[in-house]
């Protein structure tokens, strides 16, 4: 998997607040808040990062935050303020209607909301007009029926995934896949059924974009594992051969939910994994 044609931009929809203890699941709040500080509601701050990847071909994003579709409700618990993802596009140079794959890593609200929009009428389009949009088949069974623990996760998904299927734009894949040459997505589903990180060789740089397996800098300590992990064990393991072989190779990590920190290189010292920061 190889091109030495493809560039890459985190694009960010802008950050959003979610309670800490279901950031980092069994860690307690004395250990975890002296790298992520909370609110008054014990809520810490993420990033919302999309991947844009530009080919000679393509224009892939891959995962698209939360966009503009949001109930006051969810807005008002998740401190949302506007959606930044068109507005960053542009700021590359491109429009929605550029955009000719769209990638989602799982179809939790917080990474698939922008897959849709309102138009001047109130009806709900697709973001991306001339996209198609890739999602693993076992992610769009699960947002179609949810258990009653995952169901918020899925608030957005379920109308987005049926306005995408009537327009013709959704594409299911089962299983790891070469999108494009140079783009590969492997099936990560620790985090939730279908859950796929994505990996990506320019030719120069080889760059991981692990989602939710990894949401942050601070996951890659391998016991930070959010609460909304299904299969948290799975997870562990996941992490641990990703991680170790990411490593091994200096792929450069792009963190899904990194607000301070969206993307770094893996480092060690005295046998402590950490991350040295860079801008991408």
């Amino acid at each position: 998997m190889r091109s030495d044609s493809i560039s890459t931009r985190v694009i960010t929809d802008g950050s959003f607040l979610l309670d800490g203890g279901a950031v980092f699941g069994p860690i307690p709040k004395v250990i975890w808040e002296k790298n992520a500080k909370p609110d008054r509601k014990n809520r810490v701050r993420l990033g919302l990062n999309s991947l844009l990847v530009r080919s000679p071909e393509h224009n892939l994003l891959i995962d698209v935050g939360m966009g503009t579709k949001n109930p006051e409700i969810t807005r008002e618990v998740y401190g949302l303020s506007s959606s930044k993802l068109l507005r960053n596009l542009r700021a590359q140079g491109l429009m929605a209607r550029d955009i000719d794959i769209v990638m989602l890593t799982h179809l939790h609200f917080d990474h698939c909301g922008g897959a849709v929009r309102l138009d001047r009428l109130g009806q709900v389009i697709p973001t991306f007009p001339n996209a198609r949009y890739i999602v693993q088949k076992a992610s769009w069974e699960e947002s179609h029926s949810p258990n009653e623990r995952a169901l918020p996760h899925y608030s957005l998904a379920r109308d987005a995934m049926d306005v995408l299927e009537a327009s013709g734009q959704l594409e299911l894949i089962d299983g790891d896949v070469e999108i494009i040459p140079g783009v590969q997505t492997r099936v990560t589903d620790g985090h939730c059924a279908g859950h796929q990180s994505v990996f990506i060789n320019t030719g120069g740089e080889r760059i991981a974009y692990l989602g939710d397996l990894v949401p942050t800098a601070n996951h890659v300590i391998l016991p930070y594992i959010t609460a909304f992990d299904k299969r948290p064990d799975a997870t562990l393991e996941q992490k641990r051969e990703y991680l170790s072989w990411v490593e091994k190779e200096g792929w450069l990590l792009v963190f899904a939910h990194g607000y301070e920190h969206r993307a770094g290189y893996l480092e060690r010292w005295g046998g402590t994994l950490s991350v040295r920061p860079v801008a991408i």
